[in-house]
């Protein structure tokens, strides 16, 4: 067995590269937002080049310029563990168009953040620019979480584990986060720490986003804990209580970190732990809407042969037919 089959084609090579995809995925999170934090979103000037006459960091560039460059250089290593992800679906035995499509998906998406990087760079750290940036990263953690949980399913039709008023719920609670996520975006963009000193803001009042917010994440915490009591009183599954009660934890903490980096004038360690925060809560948002339902193997589509007991008074010679008459009719 050469080394390719070794890391491509075992089983369970799918479900592991998509699990490191994950997490370098959330990596680039947090070092994007330690680019941004530490004033270096234009240490390299340029895109693709850093300047225009290095694609490399210079030293005359300093630590600014070394920050940018590695964090370029980490958004190739995601692009390549990503790929590595699809050959691995793609060299399953048997193959699943499934997770091709998902892993082809983390690929492309990931591919065009370097190109959503560049514009970045070019409109002077937009901060609408810089949000799509975030908004995509959050995107590809729903598609390499779902990749590393379907790899370790059966690829027939999902089935319900609760009653639709409770996945309903847990819909909800999708749709609460993903406002949170968006406005919390809206707040970096009027806010501080912009990735440059000179790079102007979205002009939004911020204290108004921080309410609005604020406002969002408690309503996502109630229909979080309503979720958790709700799968208590059907009965859900282990697994689904669970998700629902790490869920409620992460949210907590989350929520804990926002309070104190606000009442502390948004030091750069608690924000850069809010981003990795929300990025742990987002994930823990999407294994809930997977631990609400299973799938069950994919029944064969080989056509089955339906013998029928005529029964004992049944003729056993076909009954003649007029079919002049049938015909008249």
């Amino acid at each position: 067995m050469n080394l390719f089959q070794r890391w491509f084609a075992q089983p369970g090579a799918v479900r592991r590269w998509a699990l490191v995809s994950l997490i370098a995925n959330v990596v680039i999170i947090v070092t994007g937002g330690a680019v941004r934090l530490t004033e270096s979103g234009l240490g390299c000037a340029e895109w693709p080049k850093c300047t225009e006459q290095s694609l490399v960091a210079t030293p005359e560039m300093g630590v600014h310029g070394a920050i940018e460059f590695g964090n370029r250089l980490l958004g190739g290593i995601v692009v390549a563990l990503a790929v590595a992800a699809l050959l691995a679906a793609w060299k399953r035995a048997p193959r699943r168009t499934s997770l091709v499509k998902l892993a082809l998906w983390v690929v492309l998406l990931a591919v065009s953040q370097a190109v959503i990087g560049g514009i970045s760079v070019w409109t002077g750290l937009n901060s609408w620019i810089v949000g799509l940036h975030f908004v995509v990263s959050m995107v590809i953690l729903v598609l390499a979480l779902a990749l590393y949980l379907r790899s370790g399913e059966p690829d027939g039709p999902a089935r319900p584990l609760v009653p639709h008023a409770v996945a309903l719920l847990g819909r909800a609670v999708v749709s609460a986060a993903a406002v949170v996520i968006l406005l919390g975006v809206v707040v970096t963009g009027s806010g501080p720490h912009a990735g440059d000193e000179d790079t102007p803001r979205n002009g939004l009042d911020p204290e108004l986003m921080s309410q609005l917010h604020a406002d969002g994440v408690w309503l996502l915490i109630g229909l979080s804990v309503a979720l958790v009591f709700t799968l208590h009183a059907v009965k859900a599954s282990e697994s689904a209580r669970r998700a629902a009660h790490v869920l409620v934890a992460v949210e907590l903490l989350q929520g804990l970190i926002g309070y104190v980096q606000y009442y502390t004038d948004l030091p750069e360690v608690l924000v850069g732990m809010h981003m990795l925060g929300a990025s742990l809560l987002w994930i823990s948002v999407i294994a809930v809407v997977f631990a609400l339902r299973r799938r069950v193997p994919a029944e064969s589509r080989e056509p089955q042969r339906i013998v029928v007991d005529p029964g004992p008074e049944a003729p056993t010679s076909p009954v003649p037919v007029d079919t002049e008459a049938a015909a008249e009719r």
